[in-house]
């Protein structure tokens, strides 16, 4: 792949006013305006039934009598239902729809036949839908991030498969003679997925490895899953929106190809660090851990060029609610990328193994780097697919304060709680003699992180707060855009579209 300037680095904001550039815009957003629609349809029916989910089984932790009666919603169903549903439910449609209008756009292609796409997203959802209720109904197969049944499984593979085919053809009918970063991450991803989902599927499910072998290949899963599916798409929003809404170049992009390339590289074995003094080979645990230092090198990259991009249009921040969640997004990539090296560290992860630390990281990446990006995108290319406005500017606020002080919130107490809680199961207290007493007694334990799992808790209601907000504004716009004066005002031209100068960019 060429490389070449930033998406959307480059192009005078005098080419962007052209009427040619705007008309092929108008014409590229209008083809893949079903099938993302959809997509962030689907996306955001999933959020809010993951967020219900996981708030049951945040509730559920603090408070075991809480719907104890119901069969279906016991903690050990509905904390990977909530997982499986904002992974595959949330994070595939909200990948594949800001994935695809990525595409068509950077490569100014237009979308052919996608009707078939459109098939394929019922039959994507149907798969989760299956997947997720099985779960519910007992059918788990207690495989991280694997959960859903067998007989959901093929129905995914083959509607993904259908869409990622799609996409990459669309980018290959483009009239764009240049291949940018955001596409390189973005097609990685496409490709990615399907080659992780399928070895596990195959090696857990169909066709089961023995002995420790199973716990390598989960784990091997559950760390790629975040690493070179939501971590490459995140990064794809960024390198594009960031540049755009500033209206400057990436302050290095030059080196943006060496930081994809070590990333892909080194990031396929850092999950072997998770299993640092379990019953698998010792080289394996050192290709973890050295993976996971070597990860610095991408991680310093990407942050430098996003980072110094943004030195000295700090003040756009206050205007632009899209650059809020990007930056944040951006800020947050860096903060867990630097805990995930951290956690590879043996007298780290001795202390944060098995305790709510991890669950605090994975977080960190899916919600508060990936799901972020990912609402700043949608608010983006939302207006530019529909043709008019968010329909309330406050809610879209209250979704931004909300996410970010929730998410902030979430991440402080289980990092915290997680490691004191570790420290409380490894370290034997030193009596006033000198030497070592009796261990904490495990239910003191659990008293004392109980605090801490209440504040998540508080923190989820906060998120579930912001998801309701995104999606009452979601749909209003999209009913406002359906009617009549919403379309005469959007022919007169939106307010949106019409940004101020220091933030007008190029159309693509």
């Amino acid at each position: 792949m060429a490389s070449a300037p930033s998406s959307a680095a480059k192009p005078s904001p005098a080419a962007s006013s052209a009427p040619a550039d705007r008309a092929e815009s108008a014409a590229i957003d209008a083809s893949v305006k079903a099938p993302v629609l959809l997509l962030l349809g689907a996306a955001i029916l999933w959020l809010l039934a993951g967020s219900a989910l996981a708030l049951i089984a945040s509730i559920k932790l603090h408070t075991p009598g809480f719907l104890a009666d119901c069969e279906l919603l016991t903690y050990g169903r509905v904390q990977p239902a909530a997982n499986n549903a904002l992974a595959y439910g949330w994070g595939l449609n909200a990948g594949l729809a800001v994935g695809l209008w990525l595409l068509a756009r950077l490569a100014r292609a237009t979308l052919r036949h996608g009707g078939l796409i459109l098939v394929a997203i019922v039959f994507l959802n149907l798969g989760v839908i299956l997947g997720v209720g099985g779960i519910l109904v007992g059918d788990s197969t207690a495989l991280d991030l694997l959960e859903m049944p067998r007989y959901a499984t093929p129905l995914i593979f083959a509607a993904y498969a259908i869409i990622g085919a799609w996409a990459v053809i669309t980018l290959r009918t483009g009239r764009s003679p240049h291949t940018f970063i955001s596409q390189w991450y973005v097609l990685a991803a496409l490709f990615w997925f399907p080659w992780l989902y399928s070895v596990a599927q195959v090696l857990l499910v169909f066709s089961p490895v023995r002995g420790t072998v199973q716990s390598l290949v989960d784990v091997w899963f559950a760390h790629n899953l975040l690493a070179l599916w939501f971590t490459p798409l995140g990064l794809a929003g960024i390198y594009y929106f960031l540049p755009k809404v500033l209206g400057r170049p990436l302050a290095l992009y030059h080196l943006a190809p060496l930081g994809f390339w070590s990333l892909a590289i080194f990031s396929g074995w850092v999950g072997a660090a998770g299993l640092l003094a379990s019953p698998v080979p010792a080289w394996v645990q050192s290709a973890g851990v050295a993976a996971s230092l070597m990860t610095l090198v991408p991680v310093l990259i990407i942050a430098l060029n996003h980072h110094l991009t943004l030195v000295g249009r700090f003040s756009i921040l206050k205007t632009s609610l899209v650059l809020r969640f990007i930056v944040f997004g951006a800020i947050c990539f860096t903060l867990t990328s630097l805990q995930n090296a951290a956690s590879a560290l043996g007298a780290w992860a001795e202390i944060t193994q098995f305790t709510y630390y991890g669950l605090a990281h994975a977080q960190g990446v899916q919600y508060a780097f990936f799901s972020m990006v990912m609402f700043g995108a949608i608010y983006f290319l939302l207006p530019r697919l529909l043709l008019t406005d968010w329909s309330f500017g406050k809610l879209m606020a209250v979704h931004f304060w909300a996410s970010a002080l929730g998410i902030a919130l979430y991440l402080f107490a289980l990092t915290v709680g997680g490691f004191k809680q570790g420290q409380e199961l490894n370290v034997l207290p030193v009596g006033a003699d000198g030497k070592p007493g009796l261990p904490v007694p495990f239910l003191d334990i659990v008293s004392h992180t109980l605090p801490w799992l209440q504040a998540g808790t508080c923190a989820l209601i906060l998120l579930t707060v912001g998801h309701v907000a995104f999606a009452i504004n979601f749909v209003s716009t999209l009913l406002q855009s359906i009617c009549p004066t919403a379309r005469a005002a959007a022919a007169a031209g939106p307010v949106l579209l019409r940004t101020p100068p220091a933030m007008e960019v190029a159309a693509r």
